[in-house]
């Protein structure tokens, strides 16, 4: 039997330990922030009114903000000091960065560390060879026409069976409120599994199930974001460590993620793979690492399922509010479909007004409204701005958009008709409007995107009208690698 003295001895030993262990942590801690100070605190302007949210007394949205601070400067760039970025809405620069230097503006070991956990190795979060051989693989298969009529297959079906059954069961009822941001993300959801791995998850089926494998998706899609947004990475990283708070949820919803998209692996080695269509099955015959499948997986599912949703939501809540634009899509749709339904991917292809008038709600609302690469040495932009190697270097679409400089006075004006000439559409050099990115890192899937988008508005504009349940909504933006609306896009749907 142990004697009372000697169990005091080993709780002392033991409380001793621990003290030793919490100085050793707490002397670490602050000589990190002593070595990092020039970063945490500034006493400029800008960053003042960052760290003090000075910004919402004037901006509901951080991005309209910086969209303010871009459109005051000269050069249309701005520094944020205490998040080491430079943020820039100049059309030369992005050219800079996504083409000239494209090897010196990479996505960077920074940001690969805090989309690491969730997006692992996939396409959107490496550099180099990993990154060439992904994009050269998505390439050989989005390119082929085989996978577009696939793809058209798979959205077509989706919106014949479940997308016009859900609107048809509320139309007309009294008190019949959808939210159709959450509708546009189940129907994406729907399309990205199917096509990506031939897996129905039926989020969009009338009883409007609830996916585990969304939810937990969308929480870390959600918490990733927010890694970004503190002003200095220390924080999420002592909130890893020690498996609290935010970071532990992050832990969760991935691990969640990790095990239905192993799952979805081991199913199709179990029931063959080389006969199937979708995306997984063409990636399998060349991949056997089931991690790296894993990345491949997420990777896809956040390019074609949050930023169609966001697309679609801007989309019918400015049609919604520009009945105008409606007006014109509606006599476009009948001079060239007439009574016809929906059938091919080449009816499509020939409403260029449609087209304009979803490249203008991107110009105003692009799904992606920032994207940041970090400079790997020393440089100077085309506008005279010096970069310091490590630094942050983002461009900012949603900001480029509301420029007069780079679109005109009418900038911030819905007004489809500035793509076309001659009642023939036009894009914009992408520099311009880096919507879809450009240069090397340009969107892989964006024919996809637009058929998806497409098809969706000919389906519902011809058999329904929608309107705002609050027409003087304003957009206030959720955290999230896409953008979002707080709150949802709650709508009354009525036949036509």
């Amino acid at each position: 039997m142990e004697s009372p003295s000697w169990r005091c001895s080993l709780d002392l030993q033991g409380c001793a330990s621990f003290f030793i262990i919490l100085l050793v942590t707490l002397f670490f801690l602050i000589r990190v922030l002593y070595l990092a100070r020039p970063k945490l605190w500034c006493n400029c302007e800008i960053c003042q009114t960052y760290l003090s949210l000075g910004w919402s007394k004037s901006y509901v949205n951080l991005c309209d903000w910086y969209a303010h601070l871009l459109r005051s400067s000269p050069t249309k760039t701005v520094h944020i000091h205490i998040l080491g970025n430079t943020i820039t809405g100049n059309p030369d620069n992005v050219e800079y960065m996504l083409k000239t230097r494209f090897e010196n503006f990479p996505k960077g070991k920074p940001f690969s560390t805090i989309l690491g956990d969730f997006l692992g190795q996939g396409i959107f979060n490496v550099d180099g060879d990993s990154w060439k051989f992904q994009k050269k693989m998505a390439n050989l298969e989005l390119d082929r026409f085989a996978i577009r009529s696939y793809a058209f297959e798979i959205v077509k079906c989706e919106i014949e069976n479940r997308l016009v059954a859900l609107l048809s069961s509320v139309a007309g009822q009294e008190g019949g409120v959808l939210d159709l941001q959450d509708v546009f993300k189940r129907f994406s959801f729907d399309c990205i599994c199917r096509f990506s791995f031939g897996l129905d998850p039926r989020c969009l089926e009338l009883s409007l199930p609830m996916s585990e494998f969304a939810l937990s998706f969308d929480l870390a899609s959600k918490l990733s974001a927010e890694r970004a947004m503190e002003a200095s990475p220390l924080v999420w990283k002592i909130k890893r460590a020690f498996n609290i708070g935010s970071e532990k949820r992050l832990k969760e919803a991935i691990n969640m993620i990790n095990i239905l998209a192993l799952e979805v692996i081991k199913q199709k080695r179990k029931i063959g793979f080389s006969n199937h269509r979708d995306l997984l099955s063409r990636f399998m015959r060349t991949v056997s690492d089931e991690t790296y499948l894993r990345d491949i997986i997420v990777s896809f599912l956040l390019a074609g399922r949050d930023t169609v949703a966001s697309a679609l939501t801007s989309f019918f809540w400015l049609i919604a509010k520009n009945p105008q634009v409606l007006s014109k899509i509606h006599a476009e749709l009948d001079r060239v479909m007439g009574d016809q339904e929906l059938v091919s991917y080449d009816q499509i292809r020939e409403l260029p007004y449609l087209q304009a008038a979803i490249y203008e709600s991107m110009r105003l609302y692009p799904p992606i409204q920032f994207d940041s690469k970090f400079c790997e040495d020393n440089d100077i932009l085309p506008d005279g701005t010096f970069v310091k190697r490590g630094t942050r270097v983002t461009y900012h679409p949603y900001a480029m958009g509301r420029i007069e400089d780079i679109w005109g006075p009418d900038c911030l004006e819905y007004k489809p008709e500035r793509w076309l000439k001659n009642g023939i559409f036009f894009a914009e050099n992408p520099y311009k409007y880096p919507v879809f990115q450009a240069g090397l890192r340009v969107c892989l899937g964006k024919e996809m995107a637009l058929l998806e988008l497409k098809s969706v508005a000919v389906s519902l504009l011809r058999r329904f009208q929608i309107e705002l349940v609050t027409p003087d909504q304003v957009i206030r933006f959720s955290p999230g690698l896409t953008a979002t609306i707080r709150g949802g896009l709650p709508v009354v749907v009525r036949g036509t």
